[in-house]
């Protein structure tokens, strides 16, 4: 049976209103995995002409919200957390090279935050990974790709801090 937007949306809601931490997130996150294994849910949220960030659904009641991104051509972010969120990131098309980041010290005022390299892994198409409060990761695209993002609340109304990496 095939997907849709509404049925996955009321499923991640379910999960999380009965499990809204980590445990909950674990579980939504294998869903998006199933999900990114149906090609017609795939072709009727990521296909065609999408931007870069695309919010798809912001859940009335808990706030989380699930995105479309199109990343064309090669892309890097800097090292950064979700602030007082989370994020889950599924990979539809494309490779999105992550780096995980060790906090050595915490932003201060205006004064990023540093962090050291830690370890680096290949999201590939179908695989998707959660990243809890206070992750630290940093994608990398060397090519076009797209992903079905979660986000606990929506992002573009969180101010975050900055961080930096050192040697």
């Amino acid at each position: 049976m095939s997907h849709t937007l509404q049925s996955f949306a009321a499923r991640c809601h379910d999960l999380l209103a009965a499990e809204p931490g980590p445990a909950g997130r674990e579980k939504v996150c294998a869903l998006v995995r199933d999900v990114l294994a149906d090609p017609a849910f795939v072709a009727s949220v990521l296909g065609g002409e999408i931007p870069e960030r695309k919010v798809l659904y912001e859940d009335p009641e808990l706030g989380f919200c699930i995105l479309a991104h199109h990343y064309q051509g090669a892309k890097n972010s800097k090292p950064h957390d979700h602030g007082p969120s989370w994020a889950i990131y599924g990979q539809a098309e494309g490779e999105t090279i992550m780096t995980d980041w060790e906090l050595l010290t915490p932003p201060e005022g205006a004064s990023p935050g540093k962090v050291r390299h830690g370890r680096d892994y290949v999201l590939r198409p179908g695989m998707a990974y959660l990243y809890n409060e206070g992750d630290l990761h940093s994608p990398r695209r060397d090519a076009s790709t797209r992903l079905l993002r979660m986000e606990g609340m929506n992002m573009e109304r969180v101010k975050r801090a900055a961080f930096e990496a050192v040697a």
